[in-house]
């Protein structure tokens, strides 16, 4: 008789839950992430989510030994302590550093241990400052957010390169996506290298040059985007992911 092949566990990295300076920024980010954790579970993932504000380093790296592959999701600014930014930025948002040093810790070690992982948003801002990159503080204008935290998501184009993995996984060059960030990623880092950008050159998307890491700046998992692209780097995560 065949025993039952055990799910693959995707782990689920948010930043926090509750202690938001905003309860409508609040209530979109766990919009966003049960939006993750339903399509995880579609394509075959067992889904162990944690908000990494409250859970020890120790304790969120043994979590990532049990898993197959990780997703580090959207949220607040990265604390510019990590990658060498002005503190006293007049647009810098809500900070969580104990959340950022445990993040930081997962995506190093993910890297080095090859585990599939996927950034969205924040989650690809904090993956370039894991690996030695930093950060446009604020972007010009403002970036790509709406001024409303309850649908801060404003529609635009994207161009990935053809050459990337992330155009194969994606089946696509050119993208309709949705995005809310007003900083972004600006020196990449070890490891990393730039292969999407918006029409106004702000980084979109990156990817790792060994490891199986795919990051997007976009949301893919906002309920108002179109395409498959949550679905096909779920996939991409599944079929690299650790056995």
């Amino acid at each position: 008789m065949t025993e039952p092949t055990a799910r693959p566990v995707l782990l689920v990295v948010d930043v926090a839950d509750g202690d938001r300076d905003d309860p409508d920024f609040e209530a979109e980010l766990q919009r966003l992430t049960a939006s993750v954790v339903a399509a995880a579970t579609d394509v075959g993932f067992l889904v162990d989510r944690v908000a990494a504000a409250e859970t020890a380093v120790d304790e969120l790296l043994h979590r990532l030994d049990a898993a197959s592959a990780v997703v580090v999701t959207g949220g607040e600014d990265v604390d510019p302590e990590f990658y060498g930014g002005r503190t006293d930025e007049p647009h810098l948002g809500h900070t969580f550093p104990a959340a950022d040093r445990a993040q930081i810790a997962v995506v190093r070690r993910a890297v080095a241990d090859h585990v599939p992982l996927v950034g969205i948003c924040r989650g690809m801002q904090l993956v370039n400052v894991a690996l030695g990159g930093d950060l446009v503080q604020h972007l010009e204008g403002g970036g790509h957010v709406a001024p409303d935290p309850a649908d801060s998501m404003v529609d635009h184009d994207v161009t990935v390169d053809p050459d990337s993995r992330l155009a194969r996984l994606l089946g696509a060059t050119t993208l309709d996506v949705r995005s809310s960030h007003h900083q972004a990623v600006d020196r990449p880092g070890d490891g990393l290298r730039v292969v999407a950008r918006a029409p106004d050159g702000t980084v979109e998307a990156v990817e790792h040059e060994t490891a199986p890491v795919w990051c997007v700046q976009w949301h893919p998992e906002d309920a108002g985007s179109r395409g498959t692209v949550l679905t096909d780097l779920l996939r991409g995560a599944l079929a690299a992911r650790r056995r």
